[in-house]
């Protein structure tokens, strides 16, 4: 039944059939006195009440809250933060995002990888080939071959000049192939090897741990000196640029609390940047808030709301966004107490970073759902549309 009837056939009862305990109830007592009354305002038809009570209770174990990904937690008295708003827009972390290039002219053998592959760092991405590398490949092999010989024969049978010279070649040879892009661990493979082993062919690694955000070459192609083959970004920990006015972003510090929505989703973030110039086209200034993107929710070139912390409220009882939902009309929470869940009727205030507080309806104390909310409006939802087929 609707809550919206259940209020209204209250208004149609007579005045000496209301209980003597109405009087003096407060907003929010009211409205549960009038949840709990039966559809045709007979508070005496206690097996009806009974079944209709049923019809908005929900009972979960709490294994069976687990398994289902529903979260509960206490309310409890909270500063809520006074926040400034701004459109945002999610960008690469430029501090942990890499572009791999070739150092030399070299054609592109195989690919190892692909755009929106996680790779890991010291993964192979590309293997490259040129004439340059294979000069110089075969140049390490012998220059170390060389080496070798001069180490084992020993300062007492060949000269001063032969023993440094041989080292000084070894090593510039090794430099040299370091230089056109191959790793220490291809090079030690390299040296141990006959010059056959010197095709000119390496590969190009990842430098970090990251998510491949670009490439756009092709196999077979010949790539330029610092062409780009492959951007990798750390997304996990991912850049939102706010635009605020200079007379907003005067109020904002470095280290503040922000939160960035997107799709319903709230972020917590941190200011890591004010910067100083502004934009000569839209006169704004640009506030740089990094965020925890472990569960991949943001995406560089999306839009997303943001609202950053300037100052804080006196303590007021509040709830997560995340916990209230529309049912039927009204805005509610799902309360627990031992294994049930029913929705609470709630008397919101204001609403600041990902917090609205609760003027009437709930207590510090009461345990709530804070997450998967909906989950539980669905079944509530789905357990009435049950009962009116079955009327």
């Amino acid at each position: 039944m609707k809550y919206s009837m259940k209020f209204a056939l209250l208004a149609l009862v007579s005045p000496l059939a209301i209980d003597t305990a109405v009087v003096g109830m407060l907003p929010q007592q009211f409205a549960a006195f009038a949840y709990s009354q039966d559809e045709h305002g007979d508070g005496h038809a206690e097996e009806e009440g009974e079944k209709h009570g049923e019809e908005e209770i929900i009972k979960m174990s709490d294994q069976e809250l687990r398994d289902a990904g529903v979260v509960t937690a206490r309310v409890a008295p909270r500063t809520l933060a006074e926040t400034v708003s701004a459109p945002g827009e999610v960008t690469v972390n430029q501090y942990a995002t890499i572009q791999v290039t070739p150092r030399i002219e070299a054609q592109v053998i195989a690919r190892h990888a692909r755009m929106g592959d996680v790779v890991k760092k010291g993964q192979p991405l590309v293997t490259m080939s040129s004439v340059e590398t294979a000069r110089a490949q075969a140049d390490l092999i012998l220059t170390e071959q060389e080496w070798q010989r001069v180490q084992k024969l020993g300062r007492d049978v060949v000269s001063e000049q032969r023993f440094l010279e041989a080292k000084v070649a070894a090593q510039q040879a090794k430099a040299k192939v370091l230089a056109y892009g191959m790793s220490e661990a291809q090079v030690k493979t390299l040296q141990a090897n006959e010059v056959s082993a010197a095709t000119g062919e390496f590969d190009l690694l990842a430098n970090q741990d990251g998510t491949i955000i670009h490439d756009t070459f092709v196999v077979g192609q010949i790539i330029a000196p610092g062409n780009l083959l492959f951007e990798v970004s750390d997304e996990s920990r991912i850049w939102v640029e706010a635009q605020l006015s200079p007379e907003e972003a005067a109020l904002v510090e470095q280290g503040s609390q922000a939160w960035v929505t997107k799709n319903g989703i709230s972020m917590t973030g941190t200011v890591v940047q004010v910067h100083h110039r502004v934009d000569e086209t839209t006169r704004t200034l640009s506030v740089r808030i990094e965020v925890n993107n472990q569960e991949d929710n943001l995406h560089p070139g999306q839009f997303a709301d943001v609202a950053i912390q300037t100052g804080e409220t006196e303590r007021v009882v509040a709830v997560p966004n995340n916990a209230i939902v529309l049912l039927e009309g009204q805005q509610v929470v799902f309360k627990r107490e031992g294994d049930e869940l029913h929705p609470m009727p709630l008397d919101l205030g204001i609403s600041k970073g990902g917090w609205t507080e609760v003027k009437a309806g709930l207590f510090g104390g009461d345990v709530i759902v804070v997450e998967n909310a909906f989950l539980i409006k669905s079944l509530i939802l789905k357990s009435k549309m049950g009962e009116g087929h079955g009327h």
